[in-house]
């Protein structure tokens, strides 16, 4: 058996994915790249006849034979018709809102995504920018702007609480990281299964009854219809006096006018942001000069050196199930849109 792949990188557009020119090397699958995974795959040798590509260049002529595509994102109309043997498409990021709604897929298709690719990398920052929070780092670097000298002090972080609103793969990571520290940990996710990492555990449902007691919160949910303004102006004045918000999720699941708004009255302490809409962000925005908060560029959980290793290890090993005819890892639900 010998599976047709079609894999579809893009170059760097405003208005597509990757954005900026420095950022699309990270994501771009060279048939170097593609060899050095496949390598490790023994059993796969001889049975993927893979095109790697740009944009649409030769996306139709390929498309009529392909039962495999890895992508950020793809020409929808008539798939079927343009696609006849395709059966999979592994998408290349966790998120799949810019695909949504789904009811362009034919019937049968399986859609995975790259859940789990940037778990250790946000983990990492999550840590990072609790830690920035607590040391009062967005402030300082306010004051440093304004040649302002403000011994802002802090104390040891242990005991402290931070909830994660979103505890999936990027939640998750920050989770085990934050742990470490002895940080008391809540969590809310759409299902509310427990997670070894988090003390308390809740559905979206507990989410009220948790932001009044967390010292900082950490935002990773994906943008679907039940989370767009999900942290809207009431719930971020419902936070603690005091406290700090990061966002590595979407932003249009933050109201980022209220937050701004908040920070200014000093009801919030600081904020770190790594996501924005659209982005680049456009250089009139208020989000560049508001005091307290820092503008990180998208970089939160991807790993700039093994992005795409990491991406391919998760397509060949759901390519093994594909070929064995089972039920493939990462399974996007087009009804939840994630």
């Amino acid at each position: 058996m010998t599976v047709r792949v079609h894999i579809k990188n893009n170059h760097a557009h405003p208005d597509s994915f990757p954005p900026t020119p420095e950022s699309e090397p990270v994501f771009t699958t060279t048939r170097e790249r593609y060899d050095a995974v496949l390598a490790s795959y023994p059993d796969l040798q001889g049975k993927l006849d893979t095109v790697i590509d740009w944009d649409t260049e030769n996306f139709a002529e390929s498309m009529k034979t392909a039962e495999a595509l890895m992508c950020w994102d793809l020409p929808t109309e008539d798939l079927r018709d343009v696609a006849p043997n395709l059966k999979w498409i592994h998408i290349i990021g966790a998120g799949v809102e810019h695909l949504c709604p789904m009811d362009w897929a034919p019937e049968g298709l399986v859609i995975t995504n790259n859940k789990g690719a940037q778990a250790a990398k946000a983990g990492d920052f999550g840590l990072m920018a609790v830690l920035m929070l607590h040391s009062h780092i967005p402030a300082i670097a306010s004051n440093q702007r304004s040649n302002e000298w403000n011994s802002l002090y802090s104390t040891p972080i242990e005991g402290r609480t931070v909830l994660i609103v979103g505890v999936g793969s990027l939640g998750g990571g920050a989770a085990k990281q934050l742990k470490k520290l002895g940080i008391h940990v809540l969590g809310v996710s759409r299902h509310g299964n427990a997670h070894a990492d988090v003390d308390e555990m809740g559905t979206m449902a507990d989410l009220d009854a948790f932001l009044p007691r967390a010292d900082y919160i950490f935002v990773s949910v994906p943008m679907t219809p039940e989370t767009v303004n999900l942290m809207n102006r009431d719930r971020l004045s419902a936070m603690k006096p005091g406290s700090g918000i990061i966002n590595i999720g979407r932003a249009a699941t933050m109201d980022y006018d209220a937050l701004v708004d908040l920070l200014g009255s000093g009801h919030l302490d600081g904020a770190i942001l790594d996501v924005f809409d659209p982005e680049p962000l456009p250089l009139d925005s208020p989000l560049w000069t508001t005091p307290n908060l820092m503008v990180m560029p998208h970089i939160s959980a991807d790993d700039g050196e093994t992005y795409i290793e990491t991406t391919l290890t998760i397509f060949l090993n759901n390519m093994r199930r594909f070929i064995a005819g089972e039920e493939l890892n990462n399974l996007v639900r087009p009804d939840l849109g994630y």
